[in-house]
């Protein structure tokens, strides 16, 4: 007999038998475009941004609903100009902290406050958890403290700010660490089961860096989702070979890889942290599953397979391409059954 999705995920997080290998996928643009919704509303619109996820997760098989968009939902709500073209990435013209005494008046957005940024992630939460009825899990997202930082201040700035006025950086990051466990609570309140962190910028800076600037503020936020009740994902795009034994102490149940890392290498290094971490990714989501063939993606679904472990979930190392190809997308779904 079938199993639902939210079976699916915890049987295989237990190193369970599945009927199907958990598809954990990430969909933004990809989802949008599945309804022909422009992005700018599938940005601002919970409705548009939940009917994109349904169809997408009914169409291509996966395990999730997901309220993951853009990264300038709490840098919205922090008081920063974000603008929204009709059909592509928002963008933040200017850093909201230019200052370094900006900080001291930085506010600390309600992630419940009517019309917010926020909010409208937290009812896209409520909405997913009243459709899908405990039958499929509901990824929540917050920023990362490290990756909050960089959209507040620029990502080049904050890198000089981590050598010049490294205490000033952390009394930014304990404000924006306040903020992200306050919505990450907010959203496991309406519904949430799995909360996603995205911290990209860490790939940017080395070990040590990654060990103060990024990981304690990481582990604070996964622990309060996990006080919580919720499921803690950490997400970081990019090659993050050197910092995957820290990673995986970072309190996540679940750990994205990208495709330049090894996964095989990067399994036994999280299995001597803790075996019960689960890997997902890490195939190529350009090369593979934009560019390539039905074969292509196959394949690397089952390499990925026999080097990530018996709690192994599926997905490329990165979000789905606009226009990736509807036969590789069904590709990787059938890839995923167990005989």
């Amino acid at each position: 007999m079938a199993m639902t999705s939210t079976q699916r995920l915890a049987a295989r997080l237990a190193g369970q038998p599945v009927d199907r290998i958990p598809n954990m996928t990430l969909v933004m643009q990809f989802a949008a475009d599945q309804i022909g919704a422009p992005l700018a509303q599938y940005y601002q619109d919970y409705h548009v941004l939940c009917e994109s996820n349904f169809v997408t997760a009914e169409k291509y098989g996966l395990d999730l609903v997901d309220a993951i968009s853009d990264p300038y939902r709490e840098t919205a709500d922090f008081g920063a100009q974000i603008v929204f073209p009709d059909d592509n990435l928002p963008v933040c013209r200017e850093p909201l902290i230019k200052d370094l005494s900006d900080v001291a008046t930085l506010p600390f957005p309600d992630p419940l406050r009517p019309g917010s940024r926020m909010r409208d992630r937290v009812d896209a939460i409520r909405l997913f958890h009243e459709r899908v009825g405990g039958q499929m899990p509901v990824q929540g997202w917050v920023e990362g403290a490290l990756a909050e930082a960089a959209d507040l201040r620029g990502v080049t700035t904050l890198l000089y700010d981590l050598y010049d006025r490294p205490e000033w950086v952390e009394t930014l990051l304990e404000k924006v660490t306040e903020v992200a466990i306050a919505f990450a609570l907010a959203q496991v309140e309406a519904g949430a089961t799995i909360i996603g962190l995205g911290d990209a910028i860490a790939s940017q800076v080395g070990p040590a860096a990654y060990r103060r600037f990024a990981l304690p503020y990481e582990q604070r936020i996964f622990e309060a989702v996990r006080q919580a009740g919720a499921m803690a994902r950490l997400h970081i795009c990019g090659n993050t070979t050197r910092l995957v034994r820290d990673m995986a102490r970072s309190g996540a149940q679940i750990i994205d890889l990208d495709w330049q890392v090894d996964l095989g290498a990067a399994r036994a290094v999280v299995g001597e942290v803790d075996p019960a971490i689960a890997l997902c990714g890490n195939f190529d989501p350009v090369a593979v599953l934009y560019e390539g063939t039905p074969d292509d993606v196959r394949r690397a679904v089952e390499h990925c397979r026999a080097q990530g472990g018996p709690n192994w979930l599926a997905a490329p190392g990165c979000e789905v391409p606009r226009r990736t190809p509807h036969d590789n997308m069904i590709a990787l779904r059938d890839a995923l059954v167990v005989a």
